[in-house]
């Protein structure tokens, strides 16, 4: 391989993205509007939590371990957030990872959240291999450039769970 193909790659890449969106217009996760990842109205989802109080809690089944002092989330895993999480993870949507990594250096940031680095929790090797991403890698590095943390990839999965979105609640807990 020389050079030549290297170097045109991203403008190669950038024209087959406008044709693709000119054959097959993007359309908003949460409505799906075409247009953005996120339209203007879907993205205020993201946010819905912004002004709430520091530390509120999410109704985990136990008491919080000891070194965990404060706990962020910005938005219920409902309506749009929900179909926007599972646009990025199932259907190759991308372009919301930074969305929504935004959305949660934005309430990191107002709650007052303090960390030295952010750590993802990886997905599995076999969805990283099946879907060519880990979301929560992509999401934790929009969040950590914009908190300007580090963002260290130092768990590793050591088994594979059943995907959680089949589990119901208590499902979820026994899982992990």
């Amino acid at each position: 391989l020389d050079g030549t193909l290297i170097d045109s790659a991203p403008d190669l890449g950038a024209a087959v993205n406008r044709a693709l969106d000119v054959a097959l217009p993007a359309s908003c996760a949460g409505c799906g509007q075409e247009g953005p990842a996120l339209c203007r109205e879907c993205r205020t989802a993201l946010d819905i939590r912004l002004d709430a109080e520091p530390g509120v809690p999410i109704g985990l089944p136990a008491d919080l371990p000891a070194p965990l002092v404060q706990l962020e989330w910005c938005a219920p895993f409902t309506g749009v957030t929900r179909r926007a999480l599972h646009a990025l993870k199932y259907d190759g949507e991308r372009r919301l990872a930074p969305l929504m990594g935004a959305a949660i250096a934005r309430r990191w940031a107002h709650a007052g959240a303090a960390g030295d680095a952010l750590v993802p929790v990886p997905a599995s090797p076999d969805r990283v291999r099946e879907r060519g991403y880990d979301q929560a890698a992509l999401i934790a590095v929009e969040a950590g450039r914009r908190l300007r943390l580090p963002v260290l990839p130092v768990l590793q999965r050591t088994r594979a769970t059943t995907a959680q979105f089949d589990l119901d609640r208590a499902g979820r807990a026994t899982n992990l």
